[in-house]
């Protein structure tokens, strides 16, 4: 029987059920309102380079489980997470971080919520920037609303909360319009690496393949045969089982989403 996917209910990385109720309990309903708790918790490493903050907590961006970086994050200050942080008391992590500590956030309080792992084009002009959101399902428009956590509050969209077709787009989705002949892979990578072009977009529609069967991994995690695709050792049967990765991802059929992920290749093991 195929699994149902809840994204009402935690995963085994968003599950917060360890974490003292009393640092949850003040946790708002409003949906945007839990999502702007992130940018008072996490801090990304190159704004943490700027600040006196000891080396080993750079390891902090090594946590996968929402709950054992709100642990990190409670060692450096016990307040309830609606209380934000002082940049150097929060959690340093990328943008995958703020995504699945709102989703795990959003879970808690029964809403349904996923990470998505893609790229935005909204940092550098013509660039798809690795990057990581979340999305929620809103009830009244019976729709995914794509939000980005990380920028709530910034100036650098207008509607962070709400993103737009082409703002953000999943590895799938950037798959999709590569093969398609409508993106040029040489622009979508990762800022400030050497790590651009179909490869990229390759991991990430597998990492967001995980991430919509509630495994939300870190950015530079490898399973399967992404190492090899990274390294440039797949060809043309590789890029065709990418096309029914991207094509189940984007069509939204749970059944198909969780039944796909069950192939040896694409199982977080």
């Amino acid at each position: 029987m195929t699994r149902v996917i809840d994204y009402k209910s935690p995963g085994p990385l968003t599950n917060l059920r360890d974490i003292d109720s009393a640092v949850l309990a003040p946790i708002p309903t409003g949906i945007v309102d839990i999502c702007r708790l992130a940018p008072g918790l996490v801090l990304q490493p190159t704004d943490a380079k700027t600040l006196d903050i000891p080396a080993d907590r750079f390891s902090e961006n090594q946590i996968r489980p929402a709950a054992e970086l709100i642990g990190a994050l409670l060692a450096l200050d016990p307040a309830p997470v609606t209380v934000a942080r002082e940049p150097a008391h929060r959690v340093i992590g990328t943008c995958r971080h703020f995504a699945v500590i709102t989703c795990a956030l959003l879970r808690y309080r029964g809403i349904a919520a996923r990470v998505r792992c893609g790229f935005a084009t909204y940092f550098q002009p013509g660039q798809g920037l690795d990057h990581w959101i979340t999305e929620y399902w809103h009830d009244g428009e019976s729709r995914w609303v794509r939000i980005d956590s990380e920028i709530l509050g910034q100036t650098i969209l207008e509607r962070p909360e709400d993103l737009r077709p082409g703002e953000f787009l999943s590895g799938g989705e950037a798959w999709i319009a590569f093969r398609a002949g409508r993106l040029d892979a040489t622009t979508f990578g990762v800022c400030g690496t050497d790590n651009w072009g179909p490869a990229e977009i390759r991991g990430n529609a597998i990492k967001d393949l995980a991430a919509l069967n509630k495994i939300e991994m870190l950015p530079w995690d490898e399973w399967g045969r992404m190492t090899a695709s990274y390294n440039g050792e797949t060809g043309p049967d590789y890029d065709s089982f990418l096309d029914t990765i991207a094509l189940t991802s984007t069509s939204d059929d749970l059944a198909a989403i969780a039944e796909l992920y069950a192939h040896e290749d694409l199982r977080v093991v």
